[in-house]
């Protein structure tokens, strides 16, 4: 058998910097024929290929997939072992069975062919629900195969065919219930988790695969649901958030500047740091006195917050662990040490989404925990805020969207 008959097509849906990243890897490892669907950058990428600048890969200059297609249906010519999503998951813009139309529809594809394994490379809670009911439906005979992720990784889309990368892309994978009981991998579950693990392992990306994702999922939904969503709401980097003035690029000092002493003064900043939160802060970096009095406790608030509603639905069961009891405080101590130096660039996605006006990921990365604080009867009224305003933003841009739609 030649080596490209030992081949497993993989089908690839977004064509975005995550999506552009893992296609790389997957392609890198040998072991798969990877076709992509690539839709509002089709013509740029079909045209002069994918260039990457990444830390880790390397600068590879019209790098291309072994297909490009502009929509899943021109894809659909063949079986696929895995289908890929990389788009970012925006209900309101378009729901998941819709996006894959002819692999969930009755017809030629899903009469021909078996269903494929879903791997979802998406941020946020609860975004195989749509997919796992509808794939239900169509075989109520078999349990969806959908592996589900969270992902870790530096990387954004500086042009519609130029990916920026740094040195690093992690996943964290494990098959999708519907509920969060951890039970043992099916023979066949853990084959396949094993079969796509050793595939990205292959391309260099860094695996693990866990016995309950979804636990995973919400601890690194807490970056993205409050940090993320913080940025994203201020319109403001992180930088802006915990980059003190004499940390700016350019300053050489490491002492304090007078109008920063000065801050540190002030009555309101005085007062303010008596509370509770002020104190478990006070070595946090921040931009300014009034922001590390007010700005850096909230912060903190709103990931105990979300943390507490963590330990009620994921307890320790088993060898499975419950969350990290510190993942709050590690959280806002990791992401302010990064975001202090004067070397800091990096955009969280959805304040890159704010920033081209396009439609934000609120519903899966805040309202979804927003409901699920809900449905455990558990207070959430710092993320109620997030979520309240962020709707906002966000029917601002659906009401833009469809105006330009109209023209």
């Amino acid at each position: 058998m030649s080596p490209s008959a030992q081949l497993k097509d993989v089908l690839l849906i977004g064509y975005g910097a995550v999506g552009a990243v893992y296609s790389l890897i997957l392609k890198n490892s040998g072991r798969a024929r990877v076709t992509v669907v690539a839709r509002s950058n089709y013509e740029a990428v079909h045209a002069n290929g994918m260039d990457f600048q990444s830390r880790k890969y390397g600068n590879i200059k019209a790098w291309r997939p072994d297909r490009l297609f502009p929509t899943v249906q021109a894809a659909l010519d063949r079986p696929y072992a895995y289908v890929v999503l990389a788009t970012k998951a925006i209900p309101e813009v378009q729901r998941t069975p819709a996006l894959l139309g002819g692999l969930l529809s009755p017809g030629p594809y899903v009469d021909a062919h078996p269903q494929p394994t879903y791997v979802l490379l998406q941020n946020g809670l609860g975004v195989e629900r749509d997919l796992y009911a509808t794939l239900r439906a169509l075989h109520p005979e078999e349990e969806p195969r959908i592996v589900s992720t969270a992902v870790w990784i530096g990387t954004g889309l500086i042009a519609k065919n130029v990916v920026e990368h740094n040195e690093f892309d992690r996943v964290s994978m494990g098959i999708y219930r519907p509920e969060t009981t951890p039970v043992p991998h099916t023979p066949v579950q853990a084959e396949l988790l094993e079969d796509f693990r050793a595939m990205l392992a292959a391309g260099g990306s860094e695996v693990t695969v866990v016995p309950e994702i979804q636990r995973v999922k919400y601890g690194k939904n807490l970056w993205n649901g409050v940090l993320g969503a913080s940025a994203a709401l201020s319109r403001a980097t992180l930088r802006s958030f915990f980059r003190a003035p004499h940390l700016e690029p350019g300053c050489e000092g490491t002492e304090l500047t007078a109008a920063e002493k000065e801050g540190e003064d002030a009555p309101e900043v005085k007062e303010a740091r008596g509370t509770a939160s002020a104190r478990a802060t006070e070595g946090i970096p921040h931009a300014s006195a009034a922001i590390g009095a007010y700005t850096i406790p909230f912060l903190y608030d709103t990931l105990k917050e979300v943390h507490e509603l963590g330990k009620v639905l994921f307890p320790t069961e088993g060898e499975v662990a419950g969350l990290d009891a510190e993942i709050a405080e590690k959280t806002l101590a990791n992401t302010a040490k990064l975001h202090a130096r004067p070397d800091s660039v990096h955009i969280p996605s959805m304040l890159m989404d704010v920033q081209a006006g396009r439609p934000i990921e609120v519903e899966h990365v805040v309202g979804e925990v927003v409901r699920m604080g809900r449905r455990a009867g558990v207070a959430m009224p710092r993320m109620e805020t997030l979520y309240a305003l962020l709707l906002v933003v966000q029917n601002e841009f659906l009401r833009k969207q469809r105006e330009k739609a109209q023209l």
